[in-house]
């Protein structure tokens, strides 16, 4: 059952494709999620061109690596996202933002999702990972007062725009993890069941499981993988540790910069945080996930080089297989 870990290329994304596989080969990871922006992955050129196509993967080959998954979460994000203003334009390629207008932001953005789905399918990769995006994430402070008719409609407008990139996605057996995270249509427990249920369960929507989102709202990332077992087609390892209990640091990060010591919490490098790590591998080892172990790599105050080659070693040290046989299984012999 032996799973693979990878390190997914988002934060390295500065670095080129080929210096980040040397690293990451190095390092003694088994594969990359590869990012979709950068120089890293092109989709456009993925879904049509066989050359670039063999390129990523001659890369790959050259330092021992392989891809399970790539990741699009930027082009998600814009897909539902209201407002769209100038973070999104800070983010999105030029041929996605356009001239700004919002709608037309969305569309040429789920457009090119679909398009993922089609340079996943060419590179031989089975899931893609990444965001929604939310029409109804701005009413969650809940003042003023929110309808519950303007919440429903923000499912629907989850479900209008995404069913037909899931229908790509069925259409070349690829099916999408997106990740449950604040500002997105499925940022908790309820709101991803309630996700689940305006797209009628469908096959193609599954989860990535990032546990970093779930510490700091206090929701169990164990019992997480239990209740949507079915459904997790993608793990990513990220840490975060909260920072509460002084009277001064809240939940919700005060408009404060990442790093900044009066934050109710932060992310930090694999195995640093409150995740209870072990009872997760052996969720994962219960649910049967046999799929990659990303290491998704965040913390502002410490050295990425030094934070990702710890990781890989912390996760390789707990993500054992489940056993063969009952440990019992010789008292009736």
């Amino acid at each position: 059952m032996a799973r693979p870990i990878t390190l997914f290329t988002g934060q390295w994304a500065d670095l080129p494709f080929e210096e980040v596989a040397r690293l990451a080969s190095e390092w003694g990871y088994e594969g990359l999620e590869i990012a979709c922006w950068g120089d890293h992955l092109d989709v456009r050129k993925a879904a049509e061109d066989d050359a670039y196509v063999q390129n990523r993967l001659d890369v790959l080959e050259k330092y021992n690596l392989k891809v399970w998954t790539i990741s699009n979460h930027l082009l998600g994000q814009a897909v539902c996202d209201d407002p769209i203003d100038q973070r999104h334009q800070a983010i999105l390629p030029a041929h996605i933002w356009g001239d700004g207008d919002a709608e037309g932001v969305r569309q040429r953005a789920a457009e090119e999702m679909a398009t993922t789905a089609r340079a996943a399918r060419r590179l031989g990769v089975d899931v893609v990972v990444g965001f929604t995006g939310s029409s109804i994430w701005k009413t969650v402070a809940m003042f003023p007062p929110v309808p519950p008719a303007m919440i429903e409609a923000g499912y629907r407008d989850f479900a209008d725009r995404w069913n037909p990139i899931l229908d790509v996605f069925d259409e070349v057996g690829v099916k999408f993890a997106h990740e449950v995270h604040p500002s997105e249509i499925a940022y908790d427990y309820w709101s991803t069941t309630a996700t689940l249920e305006a797209i009628g369960h469908r096959e193609a929507f599954g989860l990535n499981w990032d546990p970093s989102h779930f510490v700091w709202q206090d929701l169990d990332p164990v019992g997480f993988l239990w209740d949507f077992k079915d459904r997790i087609y993608h793990v990513d390892c990220k840490d975060a540790k909260r920072q509460v209990g002084n009277g001064r640091n809240g939940r919700m990060g005060s408009h404060l910069a990442w790093g900044d010591p009066r934050r109710g919490w932060d992310f930090v490098s694999t195995g640093h945080g409150d995740v209870p790590w072990e009872a997760c591998f052996r969720m994962l080892n219960t649910i049967g996930y046999t799929g990659p172990i990303s290491v998704e790599w965040e913390d502002a105050g410490m050295d990425r080089l030094v934070g990702a080659a710890e990781a890989v070693n912390f996760v390789r040290s707990l993500a054992f297989d489940p056993p063969t046989a009952s440990f019992d299984a010789a008292f009736s012999s």
